[in-house]
Order: structure tokens, then C-alpha cells, then sequence
């Protein structure tokens, strides 16, 4: 009887508490710790090992845009923040729709397992990126209207871009980002 009695106040002490706090959320922290992207670069060079592995049901049915992977760091360092962030941002971008692509093309289970893990860790990217305060980004119609992009025909050439976007703009987006070097007081 003590115990249920004593959920119940908790139960209640939790809705009061809800009930009086600001109206307002606090916005969302910074992630600025890079063993974050260290691990979604882990899996996916672990979807671009299970790609080398594949041998039916693993391939592109059509050729897809994928964002440049070479850094030019005199460019880079002369682009400003919100350059960067929407380069790196049009990137995973497009990533989202050649992995998509790859997801309904490849027949593959196991792949299937490493392609939507690695749709949901571009997803977490984007909820990394609104965490440092960077602007939402708003696709354009058609990926034909993005600058710096290539064409890729194989699933193992997708997920090299994928591991290489990781560990080149992205990486040097999150480790440059303002949220993360602001003094805290």
C-alpha cells in the first residue's frame, strides 16, 4: 500500500513540477564533442565494409549527385560560417536522397540494416547542426541547382563519398563551429 502511495505522490510531484515550470524550453545544447561524429563515421565505414562484402542485392539503380568531398582549405577558410554550414548542409542533403535511393534499390537485408542506420545518423547530423545554432536548411527543388556535386553509379562509390563527406567538411564544420569555442561564463 506504502509503495503505491508513494508512486502516486511522485506521479503527482512530477505533474506539478511540469505544471510550474517556464513556458518556454531551454534550446538545445551544444554537441560539440566530436567523438560524436567519430562514431557516425565508425558506422559508416562499417556500411562500406558491408558493401564490399555484398555480393547480390547491392547495387544503385540509378546514378545518383553526391556533394564534392575534396577541401580546398584556402576556399573553405575564406567561405564564411553560414557558406560552410549550408555547403556542408546541401551535402548530407543529398546524401539523405542517394542513400534513399540506394535503400529501395538494394535487395540486401544486412545492407538495408547499415543504409537505414546511416539515413538516421544524417538525420542526427541535422539535429547536431540546429544544436550549434546553425540555420534549418531549405533543399532546392532539384539537386541540379547544387554547386560542387558529382555523379556516382555504384553503391561502394556512394558510401565512399559518404565516409569521406564525414570526415572532411562535416568534420570541419563541427570542430570550427562558433557554439562550441564561445567562452562560458
Amino acid at each position: 500500500m506504502l509503495q503505491k502511495t508513494g508512486r502516486g505522490l511522485l506521479a503527482f510531484l512530477l505533474i506539478v513540477l511540469e505544471w510550474t515550470r517556464p513556458g518556454l524550453p531551454s534550446p538545445l545544447r551544444p554537441i560539440c564533442d566530436l567523438r560524436v561524429l567519430n562514431h557516425f563515421i565508425k558506422e559508416a565505414q562499417d556500411a562500406e565494409a558491408a558493401m564490399k562484402s555484398c555480393r547480390d542485392g547491392c547495387s544503385l539503380s540509378d546514378s545518383v549527385t553526391v556533394p564534392q568531398t575534396r577541401v580546398d582549405f584556402d576556399v573553405w577558410e575564406k567561405k564564411n560560417a553560414l557558406e560552410q554550414a549550408q555547403e556542408v548542409q546541401s551535402g548530407l542533403w543529398l546524401l539523405q536522397q542517394a542513400l534513399s535511393l540506394l535503400r529501395s534499390s538494394a535487395t540486401n537485408a544486412a545492407l538495408h540494416s547499415h543504409i537505414d542506420n546511416s539515413i538516421r545518423n544524417l538525420l542526427s547530423l541535422n539535429a547536431v547542426l540546429r544544436s550549434l545554432n546553425i540555420q534549418e536548411y531549405t533543399p532546392p527543388a532539384s539537386a541540379a541547382e547544387l554547386e560542387g556535386t558529382w555523379t556516382v553509379s555504384t553503391a561502394a562509390d556512394l558510401l565512399q563519398v559518404y565516409v569521406n563527406f564525414l570526415r572532411g567538411k562535416v568534420r570541419l564544420l563541427l570542430s570550427d563551429a562558433q557554439a562550441c569555442h564561445q567562452d562560458v561564463s
